[in-house]
């Protein structure tokens, strides 16, 4: 497990390679600036939720400890907002959030109420396990990268390796160190594989209930869309995909193929205000020296991260 001092020493890796006080741990040179910005991300959500759900510990922890089923509005903004002030925030405001995030997982530990894949009946689990948080941080890396290059034109193979090389500097944020991750795309890649090849992916009971309230809409009025349902589903893993129970008929691959060929020919021609979400916006004017994002961006940041400013605190 990650404890306290582990995750300081973490983050004074972070604070060694940052891009500075201002612009934070990255900065708008980087490619994850690049790929974190785009609206169009949010197309992978449900699949790095459901990602993370098939990890058993994960599972369990969000069953036992999560309101994402009383409020799933909230569970969304809570998540953006951690990963955006990591990504997007002064350095202050992300060694923040990242110290917030441990404290908030070091509360989360029980017990497996059956056993699951290799994962036994009263084995122990701990939001802060080395092994969960990696997997966690792979499938928001992945499915980032992913979701991006559905719609706007794929990183070359350079890009890719420097988005890794920065993606382990994001995994510093958790406290996983560089013998936690591997050393290139091609060892992540390789990791990811092995996984989604290995019963550690078990989809639990709690795991398929979890999914089934949020895709099928336990609340209509927050039931996501056909073809973003369909869409989700055919990005998963076959393994995984049957053990969610998503069935892909024919109407399920029209549709998403539809609005995937619609949001390819709109997306790239929408106004950079609409395009990228707010609290990269809000990093612009920071580094531009402005006291506080104007209207639109608060706006936007409402959406993303629940509430209007991003770095309220540690401007740096």
């Amino acid at each position: 497990m990650v404890s306290g001092s582990e995750l300081e020493s973490a983050l004074d890796t972070v604070r060694a390679n940052a891009a500075g006080p201002v612009a934070g741990v990255f900065g708008p040179d980087t490619v994850t600036w690049q790929i974190d910005r785009e609206a169009v991300i949010f197309l992978g959500a449900g699949r790095a939720l459901l990602l993370q759900l098939a990890h058993p510990w994960v599972a369990a922890a969000i069953a036992e400890h999560s309101k994402t089923l009383a409020d799933p509005i909230g569970r969304f903004h809570r998540t953006f907002d951690i990963v955006f002030a990591m990504v997007f925030g002064s350095l202050d405001r992300a060694l923040l959030s990242s110290r917030q995030l441990h404290r908030r997982h070091s509360m989360i530990v029980g017990e497996m109420p059956e056993t699951v894949g290799p994962f036994a009946a009263g084995s122990r689990y701990c939001a802060n396990d080395i092994p969960s948080l990696r997997w966690v941080h792979a499938t928001l890396v992945e499915t980032a990268l992913m979701a991006h290059d559905l719609v706007l034109p794929p990183l070359s193979a350079d890009e890719r390796e420097r988005y890794w090389a920065e993606s382990r500097l994001f995994g510093a944020l958790f406290g996983l160190t560089a013998h936690d991750l591997p050393a290139d795309w091609s060892g992540f890649a390789a990791y990811t594989a092995a996984m989604t090849q290995s019963d550690t992916l078990t989809v639990s009971p709690a795991a398929r209930e979890i999914a089934a309230q949020i895709f099928g809409g336990a609340r209509p009025w927050l039931r996501p869309p056909r073809w973003y349902r369909a869409l989700t589903a055919s990005l998963l893993p076959e393994s995984l995909r049957v053990g969610f129970g998503f069935e892909l008929d024919e109407r399920d691959t029209r549709s998403a193929e539809k609005a995937l060929r619609w949001i390819r020919r709109v997306y790239p021609r929408l106004p950079d205000r609409l395009r990228y979400v707010g609290p990269y916006q809000e990093a612009q004017a920071r580094l531009r020296g402005e006291p506080q994002p104007d209207w639109m961006t608060r706006c936007l940041n409402r959406a993303w991260i629940g509430r209007s400013q991003m770095d309220v605190r540690g401007r740096g």
